[in-house]
């Protein structure tokens, strides 16, 4: 079965891959020290506390009687994970042994932070200017409603009703590892586009706004200052109004690609404009495991391996058309069926049978939720066990030799291909092997030196 392709990376791990200059300066921000601090693990945490106002290097034996015996592991993690984002600077003395000191402008942008306390560069605006503002359920219901439409545009256009304002060459950013097209042909969803498909709403997230920075230097936008004003962004407070003049040029540019994911909302006023976080956007700040929070369910699964699913979203309809066949679909419910084709059909594409399993128990119905187990046991098992009959044969592409003209030749030859590790049978009677298909060129040349 082929492998998870996606990887959801978080903030955190995108800026432990940034070079050491601009991650000294992304620290200059104090709201990126606190992000990062968030993000650590406990212990991490707790390191960085304790060293804050510790100007010297500590050694690593005088930091590893810190923790008792049984914590070892989740030492090496913290040290670990603080040393990948440059918080924790390693040195090693003359008598080879690593020390270890808190980052000089995150220690001191972190000190100032909890001192004097972080101020927005915006304040939200007051209510009188702004009017009509969308109360916090009318905000997350946008925030779905733009997010599903992207999506929708991301795998299908001919399926949205209203395109996304996202230009073209970004949709193509986007696609480019969930999508492919061949000539002629309509495009169609990659192992990786079906897979992230079945990803919760803040692992999706992820990998979009991952791709959206990597992918900033060719758009000559600074990747650094971009993390920057995303965490910064972060911090604001859901359903507060701010002012778009109190953004710079290359702020307002970014807002309106952030305006179409769901991240915030845009509204003009008589005079002014402003932008209004959505939860989408203060979750950047936090774990994927922090932000995973339980979500409404919609999908019933039956022991008959029906499956009744309580939504009027259209995208949700094309995710369980992956692994599943719909057979109707009313205003506000899609009827289908779990069957050994439509499962094989979603295993050839990539989808795991855990992946599925995982879909359908979070997102089940708040009526099945609590029961134990959400999903029938007879429909996972089974398709389990539809996943592992695709995998009792391999298929591997070979080629089959024979009629070799003498036993020395044939010994040979099998030397040839074992010495490249691509002898996958031989038959030393009857004088009869096969090859990988990727070593029957170094075998073909042996054989032709023999004649």
């Amino acid at each position: 079965m082929p492998e998870v392709r996606i990887i959801a990376k978080n903030f955190m791990d995108m800026v432990a891959s940034m070079p050491a200059m601009k991650l000294d300066k992304l620290y200059e921000n104090g709201f990126i020290c606190e992000a990062i601090l968030r993000s650590l693990p406990p212990l991490a945490k707790k390191y960085v506390l304790q060293m804050l106002y510790i100007d010297a290097q500590v050694t690593a034996k005088s930091m590893e009687e810190w923790v008792l015996p049984d914590g070892t592991s989740k030492h090496r993690v913290a040290i670990d994970r603080l040393v990948q984002l440059r918080v924790f600077i390693e040195t090693v003395d003359r008598k080879s042994e690593k020390n270890y000191k808190l980052n000089a402008t995150f220690q001191r942008s972190l000190q100032n932070l909890l001192i004097n306390g972080g101020t927005l560069p915006r304040e939200p605006m007051p209510s009188n200017i702004t009017v009509r503002l969308p109360t916090l359920e009318d905000l997350e219901a946008y925030a779905l409603e733009q997010w599903e439409c992207f999506l929708l545009q991301l795998i299908s256009s001919n399926q949205v009703e209203r395109p996304s304002n996202i230009s073209s060459s970004l949709m193509k950013l986007f696609q480019r590892h969930l999508m492919r097209q061949r000539d002629k042909e309509a495009p169609r969803l990659t192992e990786s586009g079906f897979q992230f498909l079945l990803m919760d709403t803040n692992a999706q997230l992820w990998y979009i706004i991952r791709e959206y920075i990597s992918n900033s230097e060719a758009r000559g936008v600074d990747a650094a200052e971009l993390i920057s004003f995303l965490l910064e962004l972060s911090f604001h407070v859901i359903g507060e109004a701010y002012n778009i003049n109190t953004l710079t040029d290359f702020q307002r540019n970014i807002i309106k690609d952030l305006a179409d994911l769901g991240l915030v909302k845009l509204q003009q006023g008589r005079k002014e404009s402003w932008f209004i976080p959505t939860k989408l956007a203060t979750n950047l700040s936090v774990s994927l495991a922090d932000s995973s929070s339980r979500k409404q369910g919609f999908v019933v699964v039956e022991t008959n391996f029906r499956v009744y699913a309580y939504s009027t979203s259209k995208l949700h309809c094309e995710i369980l058309r992956l692994f599943s066949s719909v057979e109707y679909q009313l205003p506000n419910l899609i009827v289908g069926a779990i069957t050994k084709e439509s499962l094989y059909n979603a295993f050839e594409n990539g989808i795991t049978a855990e992946q599925i399993i995982s879909f359908l128990q979070q997102n089940a119905h708040p009526r099945v939720a609590e029961r134990i187990p959400t999903v029938p046991e007879n429909v996972t098992d089974q398709i389990r066990l539809w996943e592992s009959d695709l995998n009792r044969v391999e298929m591997t592409e070979a080629y089959y030799y024979d009629e070799f003209p003498s036993r020395d030749v044939f010994e040979g030859a099998c030397d040839c291909a074992r010495e490249w590790n691509g002898l996958l049978w031989e038959d030393s009677k009857k004088m009869h092997m096969v090859v990988k298909m990727e070593v029957h060129p170094y075998v073909r040349d042996y054989l032709r030196r023999q004649k």
